[in-house]
């Protein structure tokens, strides 16, 4: 008898750890006969993993939280500090050959590929826990607002598990999707994604150069121009007088309208002015074509202002000579004065 109970016992341990089959949303159904007809899906086998994709509400939550409104100085002390000024270094010369040839061969500089990915997940320390399958099959199905856009990605993500030949339920990335240590998004991973190092894989979860060169890929592809300016700091006579400031105008207009740089830029270039004044803090910026592709990674100034500013640190510390004159440098540091907000950075020359 204690022999009976003991089976049982163990058996519904085992059914308990076993996933779970679920109800499958709506939408579900159709999305299965889409991938079949169009991709040549076996039913049978979507029809299983749906069975076993769980709806996460961690992620409509997550996803619908309004962001914060945080003062860009603020925002910024997020990104660019010591931690990642650290580990970015530590990154740039673990990695420096790699850099090097990625920066040859898209044309995008070695600080802004370590810059851009210290800030998307610290250099592969913050990937996200979040089952990939989960999160897209939550959003695509049960997240109205952006329901056409995540249905993309999760088809895109059944796509990239056949074609890398991995198990779709063994997928951890963010609660959005973002995947690996770039964090891409399926449909990117698919376009962008590159077996850097040679070893017949595409892997942007544990292998540092199929990332590096994948970020300096998706640049390009955005328009990434090649020794073309990111962004200036700009000096502005009459704020009030300017108008609407959102849209790009040549630097010949904005030397009309008193807006100044301590560079020399052709007059036809265009320029966005960017405004990250902080109370009696004013600080303007323009933003050139390459600030605008840093943006296609995220859509938002304060992001592709911290992985600018976050680049400038990194390069300040391992390339000190090449740094710009607005960081002063002194004892084996770098020190960034800029609206009241200093970072000391100690210097590591590159070999």
């Amino acid at each position: 008898m204690k022999k009976i109970i003991f089976l049982l016992v163990a058996l519904l341990v085992t059914l308990h750890a076993l996933p779970a089959r679920s109800e499958m949303l709506p939408g579900t159904s159709e999305f299965i006969d889409e991938m079949v007809s169009k991709h040549h899906f076996d039913r049978d086998e979507l029809l299983d993993v749906f069975a076993h994709a769980q709806h996460k509400p961690a992620v409509i939550e997550a996803i619908s939280r309004p962001p914060k409104a945080k003062p860009w100085l603020q925002y910024r002390a997020s990104f660019v500090n010591q931690q990642r000024v650290s580990y970015g270094l530590k990154f740039w010369q673990e990695n420096r050959k790699t850099l090097k040839r990625a920066e040859r061969q898209y044309g995008v500089p070695q600080e802004i590929i370590v810059a851009l990915i210290g800030v998307e997940t610290i250099y592969g320390r913050n990937m996200g826990s979040f089952s990939t399958l989960d999160a897209l099959t939550t959003l695509a199905f049960d997240y109205p607002r952006r329901a056409a856009f995540f249905r993309d990605e999760l088809e895109n993500y059944l796509l990239l598990a056949r074609e890398q030949q991995f198990d779709v339920r063994d997928m951890k990335s963010s609660y959005a999707g973002a995947i690996g240590i770039p964090q891409f998004m399926p449909s990117s991973y698919r376009n962008y994604a590159l077996d850097f190092n040679g070893n017949s894989t595409v892997d942007l979860r544990n292998e540092a150069a199929d990332a590096i060169g994948s970020v300096g890929n998706y640049l390009k592809g955005y328009g990434w121009v090649r020794h073309g300016l990111i962004s200036v700091p700009a000096q502005v006579g009459d704020a009030n007088s300017l108008g609407a400031i959102d849209a790009p105008r040549s630097m010949g207009d904005w030397l009309t309208a008193d807006v100044t740089t301590g560079t020399r830029i052709t007059p036809d270039e265009p320029a966005r002015l960017l405004d990250y004044t902080v109370g009696e803090g004013k600080e303007f910026w323009l933003g050139f074509n390459n600030f605008e592709v840093i943006t296609r990674y995220n859509n938002s100034d304060y992001y592709a202002m911290s992985v600018f500013q976050l680049a400038e640190v990194l390069k300040a510390a391992r390339k000190p000579r090449l740094s710009p004159r607005r960081f002063v440098r002194s004892s084996g540091r770098v020190k960034i004065p800029q609206n009241n907000y200093l970072i000391k950075v100690k210097i590591h020359p590159s070999p």
